[in-house]
């Protein structure tokens, strides 16, 4: 691979005081274009119209996900990187469009398209960064200053996606592989199954993943939700995204393993029993997950501002959990699995501060069926006219809750699974939570039908949340016991 001149660039405008922040240096960026399948040419120009269901993201920042992978001692690093660029260029081809630009359609003023012609390319950036791998791949917070730049922006101009292989120093041990994909042009199912792709290639794999669907003519919009959408479509205020990431801000990643799952289905149960409910909340490993996580969350909250008046008046108040639920299976016909694009619609869960912090099991209990209401209430909606009310209901929750907190991932993604040919990752973060107060959800890499949360919060802020979930962790454990 020939390499540009190497120059620097700084870790991030939000480094921590405390320390300085390694240095980023860039080998070399080129745009991958779709390889030539042969014996044809590359892919024809085209456009593909942006739907209501991508319309909904035309303002949101790009998902920024971070793969760190340890290398062998005696790994061919320059053979590694040749291997990446000409796998992704195979996997480019089968995902052309994601190569392309998203811009407004010629001769209107409202409509979007993703447009790709041939010469497109997927800009991927080599670099070397001063940090090693263990440190970067712990649990534990991180500075997110620190692993922000081992994610490439996207390349002005309404690129969709963009890809960063960054060596990671001393001794060339560790690799960091950062993607940034404008949610606009695919959710997270389509996203990784882009990921998959692009590793099955790496590893030569046969036969390869199924090709993703390619045509939005599968969407239909009889209702004119298009038009309905744009003229709402949340801006990246209303969704209280930080577009500077502040000093002090913090990663960290928590594991909550089957058998810690299985007792916060057990303490919810027991919990709905002792207060006579009739209808327990139907309490999945992922509603478990987010329930305990979003009680700690708010726990963590009541506790700094426990002496506040504010928050006293607050604390009556609804806060929201809000995530993405997949409408693949439930639009009528169904889509394909692995159709590209966007099909996905949210759930809003909604519950009282002072109930999501509650002592004991009835916290959890509360923020289960907060979430377990919301997710039913999302699934009855799909292809009625309660989809035409998404972006009031979101831009209403935004303004009048006490608080929002949003999820990113899934851990149907299986982004632990992505191997590129030298072993999966050791650790898996999507740095751009930091930005969007989001939770990152995945399965864990540890297996055995764990899930994984990547939380972000400045420095005072993570050792509540640390503290809320430990006790909450031994609490059930505890009971277990007992």
């Amino acid at each position: 691979m020939a390499m540009a001149a190497a120059h620097e660039q700084p870790a991030g405008a939000a480094a921590s005081t405390s320390s300085p922040p390694p240095r980023l240096r860039v080998l070399d960026t080129a745009a991958v274009p779709p390889s030539p399948a042969p014996p044809g040419p590359a892919p024809p120009e085209c456009s593909l119209p942006l739907t209501f269901y991508d319309i909904f993201w035309l303002h949101s920042p790009p998902v920024e996900r971070l793969f760190l992978y340890r290398l062998a001692p005696d790994a061919d690093v320059p053979a590694i990187l040749s291997g990446l660029k000409d796998s992704l260029s195979h996997a480019v081809r089968v995902f052309y469009p994601l190569a392309g630009r998203l811009r407004l359609t010629p001769g209107t003023s409202t409509r979007y398209e993703l447009h790709y012609r041939p010469g497109d390319g997927v800009s991927f950036t080599v670099a070397e960064y001063d940090a090693g791998v263990d440190a970067l791949a712990a649990d534990g917070p991180r500075e997110v200053a620190t692993v922000a730049p081992l994610v490439p922006p996207l390349p002005p101009g309404g690129a969709v996606l963009a890809v960063q292989a960054t060596l990671l120093l001393p001794a060339r041990r560790g690799l960091a592989v950062g993607v940034a994909v404008h949610h606009a042009a695919c959710d997270g199912s389509a996203s990784t199954h882009f990921l998959h792709t692009w590793a099955a290639a790496a590893r030569k794999e046969a036969p390869p993943p199924p090709l993703p669907v390619i045509e939005r003519s599968l969407v239909p919009d009889p209702r004119g939700l298009y038009d309905a959408f744009y003229q709402t479509a949340p801006t990246s205020d209303d969704m209280q995204v930080v577009h500077m990431v502040p000093a002090e801000q913090l990663l960290a990643t928590f594991t909550l393993s089957r058998d810690d799952l299985q007792r916060v289905k057990d303490a919810v149960a027991a919990e709905a029993a002792r207060r006579g409910v009739v209808a327990a909340p139907r309490c999945t490993s992922l509603v478990a997950t987010l329930g305990l996580v979003w009680s700690c969350y708010q726990r963590a909250a009541n506790s700094r501002e426990a002496t506040s008046s504010a928050a006293a008046s607050s604390d009556d108040r609804k806060t929201c959990l809000l995530f993405p639920i997949d409408h693949r299976a439930r639009t009528k016909p169904p889509l394909p699995d692995k159709y590209l694009g966007n099909c996905v619609g949210p759930a809003i869960c909604l519950a009282r501060g002072h109930e999501l912090a509650a002592a004991g099991a009835g916290g959890v209990l509360s923020a289960c069926a907060a979430v377990a209401a919301g997710i039913d209430e999302a699934v009855r909606g799909v292809g009625t006219s309660g989809m035409d009310a998404w972006m009031d209901r979101v831009r209403e929750v935004a303004a009048s809750a006490a608080g929002m907190l949003t999820v990113a991932g899934s851990p149907r993604f299986r982004v632990y699974e992505v191997d590129l040919g030298f072993g999966r990752p050791a650790k898996v973060d999507i740095v751009s939570v930091a930005k969007t107060c989001a939770l990152a959800l995945a399965e864990s890499r540890h297996g055995a039908g764990g899930m994984e949360v990547g939380v972000s919060l400045p420095r005072d802020g993570m050792d509540r949340f640390q503290k809320c979930f430990a006790d909450a962790i031994a609490a059930l454990r505890d009971h277990d016991q007992s």
